[in-house]
Parts: structure tokens; C-alpha cells; sequence
């Protein structure tokens, strides 16, 4: 059953209020960006691999502190995922400077690590709650889900439908939603750092898949940008070699 007719199901049922009323409701909205983003192809993809770049900021200064002139990221999506802000699926994050590694993360399904060995899981728990949420939005209109409308706001001049959509375990994500385009400008949650924001532009769409990609992110943390992410390549469902998930065996040996 595709994700498009799952959000018509839902609206249908649950909105007939705010449907004669003329005014849009939460699941509505989402059903609108998740077809703004590429429908089906986008919220049924496997794998997404990004290439770019990345600037960094302290908690002092307003110029960056470091940057990464290399910043990619591997993924591959858990169809079933149930949770926002947790790790799920695989993921592989690698920035890179001049040819060293700065740092790097990863998650095979499992086990979580970064470039000085493997996290413990309570540590990684706290990682990943601070840094994963915007996937969920794919699952909206599946059961459990509550997709409920906000007063709006605004991203620079875009004026946003604001969304907040919680999971069956209860985790919230408030999602922005442009009101001309139905992009997904912004995804906000609180988190173990405070309270996260990420607002995303400069978007360019893909044919084949059909895919609105946002090519510049910027991340805060309690208002203050912690980075910005420049993506220059995007690949959807692509093959990715399991071992780009996997921690370096001399990780494993000392687990």
C-alpha cells in the first residue's frame, strides 16, 4: 500500500471537520510535502548516499572553527521504523579534511562507533536522540502516528505550515512546511543538547528518481548554529558496500 493512499485513508477518517472548513489539518499538509518530495519514490526509498561539504561553529564566535571539504553521508532506510529520534536502518557519516578523517560515526543495525572505537550504548542512545528525526516524517500516515497543525511560522520570507507529528512511543518532531511549495524547510525536537533545529534550502529536484533534495542544512542547537552541511552530490538507491556500515574489526576485537 503506497504512502500517498495511506495519508488519503487518514484524512478521510480522522479530518472531516477542519476538511469542511476549508482549513488544512496536520495530515493533510504532511500528504502534500510527502508528494512535494517525490511521493512514493521519496518515502519508499532504500538507500540515499550525499556528498558535499560542512562548516562548524563553537559555542563562542560567530566565524566557523573547522571545516570538512569532504562531508559525506551513507543511509539506508528501515521501512518499518517506528521511532524518531533513534538510530535506525544503517548510517554512515564521514567528514574528512585535506584527505584525513575529522571524525566519522556509524551504525550497522546494531552496534554504534566513531573513529575511536565503539560507542556504548547508552552514550550512543544520547548521539543519535540528538541528531536523527527528520526520516520519520515518512511515516506519518501509518498507524500510531498523530500528525496535529500549529500556529504558523516562518523561514526567512517562506511562510510554513508547522506540523507537530508524534510517534507511537510518544517522541515529538515539529515539522515546517512551506505554504506555496510543500518543501520541508524546517524539523525541530527536543533533545539531550537542548532544543534542535534544522532549516533546510536551496533545493534542486531529481527526475529519476523523482526527489526534492535540500542542498544546504543548517543545524542549532538553543538557537545558535552548530553547522551547516553544503551537499554537491546526491545518489538515491544506490548499492553501498555493507563494509561502509561496518566498525574496523580491531574495534570489535576490544568490545
Amino acid at each position: 500500500m503506497s504512502m500517498r493512499y495511506i495519508f488519503a485513508l487518514l484524512i478521510l477518517c480522522v479530518s472531516p471537520v477542519s476538511a469542511n472548513s476549508g482549513e488544512l489539518d496536520g495530515p493533510t499538509i504532511l500528504a502534500r510535502a510527502t508528494d512535494a518530495a517525490g511521493g512514493d519514490q521519496w518515502a519508499n526509498a532504500k538507500s540515499l548516499i550525499l556528498q558535499g561539504r560542512a562548516e562548524y561553529w563553537g559555542f563562542e564566535g560567530s566565524i566557523p572553527k573547522s571545516r570538512s571539504d569532504s562531508y559525506v553521508m551513507y543511509r539506508e532506510f528501515d521501512p518499518t521504523r517506528t521511532l524518531a529520534h533513534g538510530a535506525d536502518g544503517k548510517i554512515r557519516i564521514i567528514a574528512s579534511n585535506q584527505g584525513q578523517v575529522i571524525w566519522t560515526v556509524g551504525f550497522d543495525g546494531k552496534t554504534s562507533w566513531n573513529e575511536k572505537g565503539i560507542i556504548p550504548k547508552a552514550e550512543a542512545d544520547i548521539f543519535w536522540s540528538s541528531n536523527m528525526g527528520f526520516g520519520i516524517i515518512r511515516q506519518a500516515g501509518k498507524p500510531g502516528f498523530k500528525a496535529e497543525r500549529v500556529a504558523d511560522g516562518a523561514q526567512g520570507r517562506h511562510p510554513l505550515f508547522l506540523v507537530r507529528l508524534t510517534d507511537p512511543s510518544g517522541g515529538v518532531t515539529l515539522f515546517g512546511i512551506d505554504q506555496k511549495s510543500y518543501a520541508i524547510r524546517t524539523m525541530a525536537f527536543m533533545t539531550p543538547r537542548g532544543w534542535h533545529e534544522r532549516h533546510y534550502d536551496n533545493f534542486i529536484r531529481l527526475k529519476n528518481p523523482n526527489w526534492l533534495q535540500a542542498r544546504t542544512v543548517t543545524l542549532l542547537y538553543n538557537g545558535i548554529r552548530a553547522n551547516t552541511v553544503y551537499w554537491d552530490s546526491v545518489k538515491v538507491n544506490g548499492a553501498i558496500a555493507p563494509e561502509i556500515f561496518e566498525a574496523p574489526t580491531d574495534f570489535l576485537k576490544t568490545k
